[in-house]
This record gives structure tokens, sequence and C-alpha cells, in this order.
């Protein structure tokens, strides 16, 4: 394990960090921005601030998060944290009160990150590979091997052969079973099944370091999968966590069919040379950052409950450039509810309803949950105050009239109290085509166990997800500001604020049906 580059980034972060605390801690401190306070009466069939979600608010704060400048958002990097101090202070500018640790809007947890070193060396046949260019590592498992490949034409060839400690190159084979046609990422679930597959088989029989040449499917995919090796991994750190290495893990590597003119192949079938394999791993921890705020009920005793509004405010980062672009916006995922989320804290101030909203913009979802799993288990009010869980990940695509709630069928609907009061809310608003397909077991996506809201779910809590769900621009480049249809997120936006203010105003609060166990 190594630390080298905790404290080249993270000193820069941890100013970045700190100013960004204390700048807007103090700014909690001074008098929220002015709002116009209504006396509409609070009626759970009656969201009496529709008008404050307006498509301009949201126009505009979708091409700012989603502008170049934040480079993907991608966790524990700089832009992150930027973005988080974006998030906090609209929050602040919308007069919502900061809900996170000390005082602030923010609550930090600690990613640490494994990645394959570029001190790493890779020498085939008297050829030095360029690390992530010609040659990428599917993990980072250290490992050091020298000696003669050996080819195999085929697994079968596993039973013939003694490849106990040696260096083992075949081409990579398709899984057998492949992703479902259709589905979302469909090339990067490719590459991962057919590696998991053939890599254990080859582990199985002893070799110490696999090398796969891509076939065309993977050579075709590998610049959004060489970018996923090239980051390496992320999870939340625990004390004593180390770098990752089981026994039988092994250093496996892909490898173009054809680098510097010469079939790879060819070159692995008639050894020639010094074949030496040396993969080091780095391991350190990144800060990445909750944004919490909330906006007071106006019942005495209700206020002391909270219905929470959840998105994840990170992206993708900067990758492999496709079509000339190299930065992965996201402004579907997940800018759309990011700034849905503060139209709907402006419509809470104009008017609160009787419980009060508290909204958790989760970091570093897309390296696993993580910000929302921290958040689920290290709540920063009491966990038995939040009431329901309204997540949202991606609500502006698609057909004008069409949209998905998922947890709202068996066996991933924890709450059908809840999932009535969005089913009615729905009905009463916004009118959309309610596609429940996505939330079915079977559904090759397992859409249900991909967002903000499964640790809620798992902890208990009544929670659902709103969705527009997939397109073809899904995790590429081309997720841009200007690819999203403002008036079906304005309408999206109105129905979690309608199901919301439904919460809030209604004297008892949805409750875990008793036969809810997820799947997996």
């Amino acid at each position: 394990m190594k630390q080298t580059y905790f404290s080249l980034f993270t000193g820069t972060w941890r100013v970045t960090a700190l100013a960004a605390v204390s700048f807007l801690a103090l700014g909690s401190c001074s008098k929220p921005a002015a709002t116009s306070q209504q006396s509409t009466p609070a009626s759970a069939t009656n969201p009496p601030a529709l008008s404050m979600i307006r498509e301009d608010d949201l126009r505009r704060d979708l091409f700012s998060l989603a502008s170049d400048s934040l480079r993907g958002r991608r966790a524990g990097e700089t832009e992150e944290l930027r973005a988080a101090a974006w998030m906090a202070e609209r929050a602040r500018e919308a007069g919502l009160l900061p809900a996170g640790d000390d005082g602030t809007y923010f609550q930090f947890f600690p990613l640490r990150r494994t990645q394959v070193s570029p001190r790493s060396q890779i020498t085939l046949n008297g050829r030095r590979l360029q690390l992530n260019k010609e040659v990428w590592v599917t993990s980072p498992v250290e490992g050091q091997v020298e000696g003669t490949p050996v080819f195999l034409n085929a697994l079968a060839d596993t039973t013939r052969q003694n490849l106990r400690g040696k260096i083992v190159t075949m081409k990579l084979l398709p899984p057998t079973t492949l992703p479902a046609p259709g589905m979302s990422l469909w090339g990067y679930r490719y590459i991962l099944s057919a590696v998991r597959q053939q890599g254990s088989i080859l582990t199985r029989a002893g070799a110490a370091a696999i090398v796969l040449i891509a076939d065309s499917t993977t050579q075709a995919s590998l610049a959004f999968a060489g970018h996923g090796f090239e980051e390496g991994t992320y999870g939340l750190d625990n004390p004593g966590a180390n770098v990752q290495v089981t026994s039988r893990a092994v250093p496996t590597l892909i490898v173009l069919p054809t680098v510097g003119g010469q079939s790879m192949q060819d070159n692995l079938r008639k050894p020639s040379g010094i074949s030496r394999i040396q993969v080091k791993v780095d391991s350190y921890i990144y800060p990445s950052a909750n944004v919490v705020a909330r906006a007071p009920g106006a019942d005495p005793s209700l206020k002391n409950e909270y219905v929470l509004f959840s998105g994840h405010h990170d992206h993708d980062g900067v990758g492999t450039p496709i079509n000339g672009d190299s930065i992965w916006n996201g402004a579907d995922d997940n800018g759309t509810v990011s700034v849905a989320m503060l139209a709907i804290a402006r419509a809470w101030k104009q008017n609160p309803g009787q419980r009060s909203a508290l909204f958790v913009w989760h970091g570093a979802e897309e390296r696993g949950l993580l910000g929302s799993r921290w958040y689920a288990e290290n709540p920063t009010v009491k966990k038995e105050s939040i009431v329901a869980v309204l997540n949202g990940d991606m609500i502006g695509r698609n057909a004008p009239d069409s949209a998905a709630l998922l947890g709202s069928i068996k066996p991933h609907r924890n709450s059908s109290a809840l999932v009535d009061m969005a089913m009615q809310a729905n009905q009463n608003f916004t009118k959309f085509k309610i596609d429940t397909s996505w939330d079915e077991q079977r559904h090759p996506e397992g859409w249900y166990f991909r967002s903000d809201h499964l640790p809620y779910a798992r902890v208990g809590i009544p929670a659902i997800f709103f969705t527009t769900l997939l397109h073809p621009d899904y995790h590429t480049p081309r997720d841009e500001a200007d690819r999203i249809d403002i008036s079906k997120l304005a309408k999206m936006t109105r129905w979690m604020y309608a199901t919301g203010w439904a919460i809030s105003n209604t004297p008892q609060r949805p409750t875990v049906d008793p036969d809810f166990k997820l799947e997996r």
C-alpha cells in the first residue's frame, strides 16, 4: 500500500473544503435570503407554491451545475467539492438553514480510493507497453511476475498444461451469458463479465498473471471501460482499511490486439524476449461531502419530523475524449434532480408544510451510493424523525408524458402508503403515464438498486425513487444541459414537491410494509 498521493491532493482539497465550510458557516449565521411568506392553510391535497417551480430557474441552475467549468464533478476530485459548495450557496440563497455537521451545510466523509499506480510496468516479449493506452489493469491488485508467457488457444488448454506461477495469455472470450440486449453500458458490462468469467478459470488453474487480448467488442468499449480501470475503486474508509488483496487475486490485464503495428496474438504465440509484469497499487483517502439543508415546518410538533428530498451532485468527471468531448457533464444524471431540489426548497420557503423538509444532496453516488450510505448510517437529524425519503435520479429526458416510480411494486415497495401518496399527487397534478416495468424484479437493469433511496430503504425508512429512466446519452459526454427537456423537468419537480407536500401535511406518517424484503 502506498499513500504517496495523499499529501499532494488532499492538501489542496483541505484548503478548498475548509474555505467552503468557513464561508458558508458564516453565511448561515447571517440573515437568510428574504422570502415572502403566505398564510395559505396547509392541506395535503393543495400544494400552495407550485408556481414557484419555474422553468427559467431550473434552466439557469442546470446550465451552471452541468457546465464544463465543474469538469464532471467526479467524487474525490476538487470539482466535486466545488459543486458541493455551489449547492450549499444556492441553498443558503433560497433561505434554507444549514443541517450538516458543526452548524454548516456540509457533512464530509472519507473515500478510500485504490488505484493501479503509474509506477507499474508492463513488458511483454521485450516491448514496454503504455499503461492505460495500450494495456489496462482491470482491478487494483498488486503483483510481480517474470517469465515466458504461455499462450492458450482455448480454456480447455488449462487441463493440458501446468500453468502454476506462469504468465498466461489468450484472446478475451465473450462471456457465456451476454448482457441483455439494449442494456445500459452494454460494452462495459460485456468486458466485466468476460474478464470475471475467464479470469476466475485461469486463476484457479494457477496463473500468476493473466493477459487477455481485446476482441472487437472490448476494443470499441475501452473509452469508457478503460477510464474506469484507470480510476480504480472507491469505498467508504474504515479504520485499518488497506489495499484489497486476496490470496486468489492475480493481476489481470487487457491489451490491445495491435500495438505498434504488430499483432499481439502473433507476438505472444512466439515469445522472443523478456516478459515482466509489475503492478503496484496506490491507496489514499479523499474527502467527499453531502450537502444538507432544511426548511422548518409550520406545526410546533410536526416540524420535528422531516420529509427528506434526496439527490446526488456528483458525476463521472473527465475521461477519454469521445467525438472530441472529454467531460461527462451529467446534466440529467443528476443535475436535473439537484436543481429540482433547489426549486422545491424555494417553494417550501414560500409556504412551509406542517412537517419540515430536509434536503440532502449526496456526494459520491456514482462511486457506489457512498454519500447516501454514509448519511443513512450517520444522519444529522434523528433517524426516527425522517418520515419518508423522496429520491430522484435523472428526471429530464424521454417522452414528455412518461415517467417511472421505483419502489412502487413488490418486492421493492417498502411503503404502500407512500406509494399511494405519490400516485395520487401524479393523478391530481402532473398526470404522467407511470411505467412500473423497470421496478420489476426480473428487469435486467436492476435500476432499483442503483440510486440513493436504497440505503434508506435498507435501514427501514419509507423510500421511493422518481425517474424518467435511461437514454442513449447515459454516462457519456453527450449528457449535456442543452439536451434536457426543461418543461418535463419542471413537471417532474412539481410531482416530487406535491408528493412531499402531501406527506408533510398528512397527520399519520407513512409506515413500512411489514412484509418488505428485498431480493438482494
